[in-house]
């Protein structure tokens, strides 16, 4: 009898770790280890009031970014051009700031859009994979911003580099994350990409325009990173070759880390974009006040992602990212 009892304790403890529930759980999980061993290694340095008001000034933009991006991932495509689209709407919303700042914010939002429309019309019109298409227009146009930043960075004006106010910043972003989450949460838009993620045959099947939807859902990942822009550029204040460098890195690990399965569908859920980028900045900025080198903090990180990636991934759903 108690072998029995012993027998079905221990097999529902398997159910539960192979479980929905489980997994659903982990980022938190792990947000909360991460927490606690770098609050213990940094002797409690990474939790004080100016370590963390330097960490929120660093998920403003990557936040906004990420929103966007999360609805391409959901579709079961990625996107590798947030970096370079970054680049380049910053450029735009710099130029434009000296003529006006509501044209500037315009400006960024409508080149970033202009950039996602590029990558959704290649990716639709002529079926190539989404991995595929962003990376040759990520590297098109890093060479734009590289180009126009080769012999001098690309100043703001002084009128867009003082609205550098954290409720400024908060706002935009907590406005984004708001009106995404209502869209994902309470509209079509997010059973749409919802099931074109879970099996784009099938959504076909049960009325979703599967093209429209993978062209729209780039378009706003790229016109949420030109709002990026603004907030970067409203930091930064001149724009170098190396704006947006490895952010689609970034990106992508911190989606990841807040639970987004790397093949979208309907196990996603809207958490993975605050869990994600908040775990990602906690681990960029315990790793630095601990004094690791670059290289270092690189190696621990693509660990991390990596024990991620195996724990959450869904090998039934396992297919070649669209």
């Amino acid at each position: 009898m108690e072998k029995n009892n012993r027998d079905n304790q221990q097999s529902r403890l398997r159910a539960f770790l192979d479980g929905d529930t489980f997994k659903a759980l982990l980022p938190l999980i792990g947000f909360v280890v991460i927490i606690v061993v770098l609050n213990i290694m940094t002797n409690g340095r990474i939790l004080t009031p100016k370590k963390l008001r330097l960490l929120l000034s660093s998920i403003y933009a990557p936040t906004i970014v990420a929103t966007g991006v999360f609805f391409v991932m959901t579709l079961g495509s990625i996107d590798f051009t947030e970096g370079s689209t970054l680049g380049v709407a910053s450029l735009v919303v710099s130029a434009l700031s000296f003529t006006s700042i509501p044209l500037a914010i315009l400006g960024g939002i409508l080149c970033g859009a202009a950039i996602g429309a590029i990558n959704g019309f290649f990716h639709v019109k002529f079926k190539l994979q989404s991995f595929i298409v962003t990376i040759c227009t990520m590297y098109l146009f890093r060479g734009v911003c590289a180009y126009f930043t080769t012999e001098t960075a690309v100043p703001a004006s002084a009128a867009i580099k003082a609205l550098d106010i954290n409720g400024l910043k908060i706002g935009i972003t907590v406005a984004v994350l708001l009106v995404a989450w209502f869209l994902f949460r309470f509209t079509r838009i997010g059973n749409d990409v919802k099931a074109v993620g879970s099996g784009e045959t099938a959504a076909r099947f049960s009325g979703v325009h599967t093209d429209r939807v993978k062209f729209l859902a780039f378009v706003c990942a790229g016109a949420l990173t030109g709002l990026a822009a603004f907030v970067n550029v409203i930091k930064v204040g001149s724009i170098t070759a190396t704006a947006g460098n490895q952010l689609e890195t970034q990106i992508l690990i911190s989606l990841v880390l807040g639970g987004l399965p790397i093949t979208g569908g309907a196990k996603v859920r809207f958490s993975n974009i605050v869990v994600g980028t908040l775990m990602y900045a906690v681990l960029n900025s315990g790793l630095a006040i601990l004094g690791y080198d670059p290289q270092t903090q690189q190696l621990i990180k693509g660990v991390i992602f990596l024990i991620f990636v195996a724990l959450t991934i869904d090998r039934k759903a396992l297919k070649v990212i669209k």
